[in-house]
């Protein structure tokens, strides 16, 4: 028998707000994240806006001396950790540690670290090398750094799965659980990857948008979309095993039920044309979660404001969920916070907590002019208030990976 997970904390840093309150405060107004780029100068860059965190100070969240030794994104993790783990209300002394787990993903890691470390080499000789380059800029040291930060010894991990990374690693964290691995992990994913290479990269890609508008340059499944734009932050939740949330007295905010996860084995940036791997993911999740199409109330799509992710994540949408589709509210945080990368699916995931508990589904704004060929139910030019039982929220990353997770108001 699998045991049951629930959410029993949540912490994130994002381009709308640094806490789970002012970000929720800030979907809840339709707020956008969405702005010129502030972290390098990006005059002769055709793309000039970025969804960047904001006021963010390191020393105000951890210890200063730690924080001096973490890149962005690992500053970012540990800050919504501990948010997260404060909200759950656990104590370790209370707690045995290596039943306690740490799965936080990164799909780029420390970026900026590589490119000012590279430019020392160039210009200066490799004795000039910052000592902890390698400790900095690597992928893991997100959940090596909460892991240290908190005293948890059990299963830590970092799952790196492009766009895909913060979704798989709450789904690997809920099968850890959920077969007894471990009792509680804290999970997510953190990205930090607005500097110039990570810019510049992206845009020779010809995946970011080049709208100069903050209005409208993130504008999922509208038929004018021409690209993401670049966000950065962190999404945390504390996963734990029913029982020992309910023997602490844990507040329960939501189950979860459901996870899927596939390879497209079609395209390195391109997902399948047809929507069946995303598609596959969505329906595997629904058989773990027991339940039909009609009963998914609400879900939080990948939505990036590409041409071919928008295009194909409807056509799986469809596949999955058949005439269901033409009803299902479906929005994308994207459109307020840009593409989170590595963090998205994890924030994406809180969304739906927090739409549950509200039983509120956000506008997406900036979208306009629904694109025929996605033709769905997109809650474009207003938020949707209903009751929410069952949300879904997808990802999908280069290289093929799909991953939807179903997230259920808790009942006992």
């Amino acid at each position: 028998m699998k045991r049951r997970v629930v959410i029993t904390g949540m912490g994130a840093v994002t381009p709308i707000g640094n806490t789970i309150e002012e970000f929720w405060d800030g979907i809840r107004s339709g707020k956008s994240g969405i702005a010129p780029i502030t972290h390098f100068d990006a005059s002769e860059y055709k793309v000039k806006l970025a969804a960047e965190v904001k006021n963010f100070v390191a020393k105000e969240r951890m210890d200063f001396k730690a924080a001096k030794r973490m890149e962005s994104f690992s500053q970012y993790a540990v800050a919504a950790a501990k948010e997260a783990f404060e909200d759950a209300g656990l104590d370790m002394a209370e707690e045995d540690p290596y039943r306690i787990g740490t799965i936080i993903g990164s799909g780029i890691g420390g970026l900026e670290c590589h490119e000012k470390n590279y430019k020392k080499l160039q210009e200066r000789g490799p004795g000039r090398v910052n000592p902890l380059m390698i400790p900095l800029m690597i992928s893991n040291m997100a959940a090596g750094n909460v892991s240290i930060q908190l005293g948890l010894k059990g299963k830590c991990t970092d799952v790196v799965t492009a766009c895909a990374s913060g979704a798989n690693s709450i789904g690997d964290a809920m099968r850890a659980i959920q077969y007894g691995d471990l009792d509680v992990c804290v999970a997510g994913g953190t990205e930090a990857s607005i500097c110039p290479s990570g810019v510049a990269g992206f845009t020779a890609l010809t995946a970011l948008s080049c709208n100069p508008d903050p209005a409208s340059a993130s504008r999922p499944f509208d038929k004018d979309r021409d690209g993401f734009v670049i966000g950065e932050g962190a999404g945390i939740v504390v996963l734990e095993e029913l029982e020992h949330a309910k023997a602490r007295g844990a507040r329960i905010y939501a189950e979860m039920t459901g996870y899927g996860s596939t390879g497209d084995a079609y395209h390195i940036t391109s997902p399948a044309e047809d929507g069946s791997g995303a598609g596959m993911a969505m329906k595997f999740a629904m058989k773990e979660a027991g339940i039909q199409p009609e009963q998914v109330d609400y879900i939080n799509a990948h939505g990036t404001s590409t041409h071919h992710n928008d295009l194909f994540e409807s056509r799986a949408i469809r596949y999955a969920l058949g005439k269901a589709a033409e009803t299902v509210v479906i929005n994308s945080t994207k459109s307020m916070v840009g593409h989170m990368l590595g963090a998205a699916g994890a924030v994406e995931v809180i969304v739906c907590v927090k739409s549950i508990e509200d039983q509120f589904i956000h506008q997406t704004i900036g979208t306009e002019h629904i694109d025929p060929e996605c033709g769905l139910n997109y809650a474009v030019g207003s938020p949707v208030e209903k009751k929410i039982d069952y949300a879904m929220s997808n990802s999908l990353g280069f290289g093929g990976h799909n991953v939807s997770l179903i997230v259920k108001r808790y009942e006992e």
